[in-house]
């Protein structure tokens, strides 16, 4: 074979390379949120280049509870907290110089329930009163179950307030208002969400706290 054509094919190979590495794509993807507490997955996609790739993690972080899987493109987990998590991947392709791609996404990840005081816990002569509401940011309707609980400090516990009912989705409840007289003593206030679809397993739950509230008289 001549000098020419070897290096004519060396051209050739080199041209093919950079084809290929302009051709190297990562899709760029709608928006696809996920909830504390439950399984997320989003599959990143790559085109271009010669398969097999490898995706790796650059910058940033993914929501804890997730990871990356290095050889699907698979970003998986439960999510552990809430929050905005940007973050940069990188994908390899198998080509020899191997060819390299990145790019940048954003995981919104939201609660899902949450509760919190309208008018918080406070003390009315010899009883504890306020109220509260309750948020599903999923977009299921959900069978919601709030308690109310008094706490003093030996741990005896007294109930202020209970309600069952159903919350549409996307939807905050009616304020729900608590009190009852637990009698003399320092008392921390909670309230506990529960909430789940109806032939769902999942669970959401959510909390809030307020300390230090002392009844000193009858």
């Amino acid at each position: 074979m001549s000098n020419r054509r070897v290096a004519l094919l060396a051209l050739l190979c080199f041209a093919s390379c950079l084809v290929q590495a302009q051709d190297l794509s990562i899709e760029e993807l709608p928006p696809q949120g996920g909830i504390v507490g439950q399984h997320y997955e989003l599959v990143l996609t790559a085109s271009g280049g010669a398969q097999p790739y490898s995706w790796h993690l650059l910058s940033g972080e993914l929501p804890p509870g997730c990871r990356l899987h290095a050889h699907t493109g698979k970003i998986s987990g439960v999510p552990s907290a809430a929050g905005d998590y940007s973050f940069t991947v990188a994908v390899h392709d198998s080509n020899v110089p191997q060819m390299q791609i990145q790019r940048a996404f954003t995981i919104h990840v939201i609660e899902g329930l949450t509760v919190d005081w309208q008018e918080a816990p406070k003390v009315h002569g010899n009883a504890i009163q306020g109220s509260a509401i309750v948020s599903n940011q999923t977009p299921h309707e959900v069978v919601l179950t709030l308690v109310v609980v008094a706490v003093n400090e030996i741990g005896r516990a007294t109930t202020l307030g209970y309600q069952h009912f159903t919350l549409a989705a996307q939807e905050t409840s009616p304020v729900i208002p608590f009190g009852s007289s637990p009698g003399l003593g320092t008392y921390y206030v909670r309230a506990d969400a529960v909430a789940h679809r109806p032939g769902h397993h999942h669970v959401y739950r959510a909390s809030k706290q307020e300390s230090d509230l002392k009844l000193t008289r009858f």
